[in-house]
């Protein structure tokens, strides 16, 4: 048993990120995110709540794969502290943005996201590329709401700006 709780373990971490983030997103999705300026492009919440759940089954995935591959301890540990790092980082963001709306702070989070998925795809390249190319869309995505991130931010600190994003 204790062989393959990994396989328990990394799809429970991941519910759990999501349902944490997602009590902190409930919390100002119907009150205060309707009231601050957003791009013509921001995407419906419907869809952001998709990206995020296939998200998060491609992580426990990638987790499980690394898990499966990795043979060197001095790695092992390292990195799974770079997951769970990288999971309280993302429900952070929520917390930040939706219960705080320090839009600021989001940015930042937003990009140290960005910063442990990018470390995480090259931390495992070499140990399952598997493992690493599963964090491609979660790359790709959090690039994005970076960005968007970014743009709330100024559109909302800096409404005459806006017309540069």
């Amino acid at each position: 048993m204790h062989k393959y709780i990994h396989y328990i373990l990394a799809p429970l971490f991941y519910l759990i990120v999501a349902r944490i983030g997602s009590l902190f997103t409930s919390q100002g999705v119907t009150s205060w995110y309707p009231t601050i300026a957003k791009p013509s492009y921001t995407p419906p919440g419907s869809f952001i709540g998709i990206m995020w759940t296939l998200i998060y089954i491609f992580s426990a995935i990638s987790c499980i794969f690394f898990v499966n591959k990795a043979r060197e301890r001095s790695i092992f540990w390292p990195i799974i502290g770079l997951y769970i790092l990288n999971g309280v980082v993302n429900a952070s963001w929520s917390y930040i943005f939706f219960v705080k709306h320090e839009l600021g702070l989001a940015v930042i989070s937003a990009f140290l996201i960005w910063i442990t998925v990018g470390m995480l795809i090259v931390s495992i390249w070499r140990i399952s590329r598997t493992a690493s190319l599963l964090l491609f869309p979660y790359l790709g995505w959090v690039s994005f709401a970076t960005y968007l991130t970014y743009v709330i931010f100024q559109l909302n600190w800096f409404p005459d700006w806006g017309l540069f994003f």
